[in-house]
């Protein structure tokens, strides 16, 4: 699920996947952070969700993915959006 509210003429997007099985560790993965597949550690909550907010310049889209510390990509089934990429796959947006 994608939660946006604009607060200090940023706008804070709560990204979450829900919880999934066999998953132990979870990135947020995209052009806010270069595609660096460490940048943005996701901590799994008591519910099992993974959930991860950051603060995003407003009036944007922003493509991003999940991926897990095994290299399972997952798409956002809760995205704005979604683009087709390079790899054959799709990339997730994010609409600010």
């Amino acid at each position: 699920m994608l939660a946006k509210r604009k607060r200090n003429g940023k706008v804070r997007v709560r990204f979450t996947m829900p919880s999934m099985d066999g998953c132990d560790c979870l990135y947020l993965v995209g052009d806010f952070n270069e595609w660096s597949e460490t940048a943005h550690p996701m901590q799994r909550a008591d519910d099992g969700a993974w959930p991860l907010t950051l603060e995003l310049e407003p009036g944007r889209d922003y493509q991003y993915r999940y991926r897990t510390d095994i290299g399972v990509w997952h798409d956002d089934p809760t995205a704005d959006a979604s683009v087709p990429n390079p790899y054959g796959s799709d990339n997730s947006v994010v609409r600010t």
